[in-house]
């Protein structure tokens, strides 16, 4: 059995958990909070970050999300190919997935994680506004190129739903859940995200609730 540590609202463990239930596979998750540093923790993962996925049937432990996902997708998607059926596909999805990973997470999730859990969790103090305005402008941007993506194709490496859904549904989920997106003056945008939402692996991120903050009021709502 798989075991998965993760925080709630860490994108990149929600990554891993589209990733895994895509490709059918049964898993455990242990909630952890990566800032406290738990000694056991840091021995599976040295630089405290979540997710970190770990055999319970041997000594397999496998940290970072990109290379969780290449291991697992290698490993046992023979059947289910998140990466698209050609070589050029692949090198496509793999582009919007760093796209999300690393340009919409430096622009905008760091940002609102940072005002709206951890000063609220850890520090106890107020979001500052001029980093969420911030944040909110950048997102107008992405959600701009993800409108022109999915005008453009049927999702948003191609024709198959792939590692680049993937990604990207991870993030904005977590911005989502903050109520941050304003999806009425993104109507493609929008109609992606639903298709998204409405599949079976994206219902343990819908059911998601931090103590303490509770999402959106559209957070699980397939019709938003």
């Amino acid at each position: 059995m798989w075991r998965l540590y993760h925080y709630a609202l860490c994108p990149f463990s929600r990554k891993i958990r589209l990733t895994l239930a895509e490709l059918r596979l049964d898993f455990d998750v242990v909630n952890e909070k990566p800032w406290e540093r738990r000694t056991d923790f840091l021995v599976l993962n040295p630089a405290a970050q979540t997710p970190v996925l770990t055999c319970d049937d041997d000594e397999r432990v496998l940290a970072d999300s990109a290379a969780i996902f290449e291991y697992v997708q290698s490993e046992y998607g023979a059947d289910i190919n998140l990466l698209g059926e050609t070589a050029l596909a692949a090198a496509e999805a793999r582009r919007l997935a760093a796209w999300f990973d690393l340009k919409f997470y430096a622009d905008i999730t760091t940002h609102a994680f940072s005002e709206m859990v951890f000063k609220r969790f850890i520090e106890k103090a107020p979001p500052d506004g001029r980093a969420i305005r911030a944040a909110k402008h950048n997102l107008d941007v992405h959600l701009g190129y993800i409108d022109h993506l999915f005008f453009e194709r049927r999702w948003l490496a191609g024709d198959s739903f792939s590692i680049a859904d993937i990604a990207a549904a991870a993030q904005l989920s977590v911005i989502d859940y903050f109520g941050m997106v304003p999806w009425s003056a993104h109507a493609p945008a929008q109609d992606w995200y639903a298709r998204v939402k409405s599949r079976p692996s994206m219902r343990p991120l819908l059911a998601d609730r931090v103590a303490g903050l509770p999402p959106a009021a559209h957070y699980d709502q397939l019709d938003f």
